[in-house]
């Protein structure tokens, strides 16, 4: 089942977000001007675009995951430090409430609010199931790190291009490991944890423009 949230023949340029330029790259993205890319997107049984303007997997998994971070509140502003005006780093995150059946865990962070569709900024798969909190930039072994819409492995941290965005970290319980390596494509990363999530969790921060 793929899942595309923001293809490479969709975008003008492929630059990381943090890098000179990432503002102009963002919004002269032409998702919108991807028909067969969207159709797909609301073909999945999971993944799809709701009447909030978000595109994620597993949009119909039980919402019962707790996730935080000591850096922001749920709905706050994200710290300068987590951002491309900062060090870049990934804000640390705390989760409780993971499923017994679950076999592991995985992390996406997307920007519903980019100017040409939703933009994933990091997508890490096969959490080990003890995992229950990521420090700043640190993943634990056996983690593996998906590509993001620049086509990166890593985290780019939040970045729009103009006005306040809504950042989207969502934690899903997986019944399976993907078994993807790192450097995945994102389509396949992202159909992986659409197939397999049972629940999630979700913490929403915001970051405006300078």
């Amino acid at each position: 089942m793929p899942v595309s949230i923001s293809p490479p023949r969709c975008d003008s340029v492929v630059l990381g977000a943090g890098l000179p330029g990432y503002r102009r790259v963002v919004a002269s993205r032409r998702f919108a001007a991807c028909p067969t890319v969207l159709g797909v997107l609301t073909s999945l049984t999971g993944c799809g675009i709701f009447d909030d303007g978000v595109t994620e997997p597993a949009r119909t998994a039980p919402a019962t995951l707790v996730l935080t971070s000591p850096a922001f509140e749920d709905g706050g502003r994200i710290p300068d430090r987590y951002t491309c005006e900062g060090a870049n780093l990934p804000p640390p995150l705390q989760w409780s409430g993971v499923p017994d059946d679950a076999r592991a865990l995985a992390l996406v962070i997307t920007d519903p609010d980019a100017p040409g569709g939703t933009y994933a900024h990091w997508i890490v798969l096969d959490l080990p199931l003890e995992t229950v909190a990521l420090g700043a930039g640190k993943l634990p072994r056996g983690a593996q790190q998906a590509r993001n819409s620049a086509g990166q492995t890593r985290y780019d941290g939040p970045c729009p291009p103009s006005g306040t965005h809504r950042y989207r970290f969502v934690v899903y319980a997986l019944r399976t490991p993907s078994a993807l390596d790192d450097d995945a494509d994102s389509d396949r990363a992202l159909a992986a944890i659409d197939e397999t999530a049972i629940a999630r969790g979700i913490l929403v921060g915001t970051v405006t423009a300078r």
